[in-house]
């Protein structure tokens, strides 16, 4: 990398998002999709969550006011963690095509998701914009696997920590398969277990969910509409 090059990199953001900010001063409602990628996701799963995350995004942009105040960021793990999608706000969201392979790199995910966070919340601060709680909402059908028991453990550690703070909302769905007794010893709210592969009323829930919070008054406590497609 040329000498400079990042910090050029940065100010361009840094720019951006001051732009972004004065043309659109609303308060932000942060979401991060936590999503499990691994091999065992094959077939008939990722594409019923391909299909969920298109689902998601046409719902959540028929609500005026959430197209401008919500914003979702989209994080795969697997045998890598990528960041497929960076912060936007709803009305300019476009779903990747989500691949499956490998293992699954969930502690190494959680960090990924939690550093997102604190990013945005720290450029909503510097540019004066208010926000709600962030979400971060995790799919997966199993469980650490592949990497360092250590890095599990500093996630979950990092999840009771956030949670205790009011820093972040941590919620995590098992798809068929998963660990449901080793994700409740990773995330500190009851993880729920969806029924069959029904992603599409999930995702509904989501952006409804989203939209509730994002018509509400920072800080303010609402009722989320109950997870029909869910069970503890």
């Amino acid at each position: 990398m040329y000498p400079g090059r990042s910090t050029v990199i940065s100010e361009s953001m840094r720019l951006e998002d001051a732009v972004e900010f004065a043309e659109n001063p609303e308060p932000r409602c942060p979401c991060v999709l936590l999503l499990d990628t691994s091999a065992s996701m094959q077939g008939v799963a990722i594409d019923a969550l391909n299909a969920g995350l298109n689902t998601f995004q046409q719902d959540l942009s028929r609500d005026e006011l959430a197209r401008k105040r919500v914003e979702v960021a989209i994080i795969s793990f697997d045998n890598q963690v990528k960041i497929l999608q960076d912060f936007v706000t709803a009305d300019q969201f476009e779903p990747p095509l989500l691949v499956a392979q490998g293992q699954t790199y969930m502690g190494t995910a959680i960090n990924q998701a939690l550093d997102l966070v604190a990013a945005r919340k720290a450029e909503y601060r510097n540019n004066g914009i208010v926000y709600y709680r962030p979400w971060v909402f995790m799919i997966t059908d199993g469980e650490p696997q592949g990497e360092a028991e250590r890095i599990a453990e500093s996630a979950a550690q990092r999840i009771r920590h956030e949670e205790a703070n009011k820093q972040v909302a941590f919620f995590a769905v098992g798809v068929e398969g998963a660990n449901m007794e080793r994700l409740s010893m990773i995330v500190e709210r009851t993880p729920l277990k969806l029924k069959g592969l029904d992603f599409r009323e999930m995702f509904i829930w989501l952006s409804a969910s989203m939209q509730t919070i994002s018509h509400s008054k920072v800080d303010e406590q609402v009722a989320l509409p109950p997870p029909g497609w869910g069970a503890v």
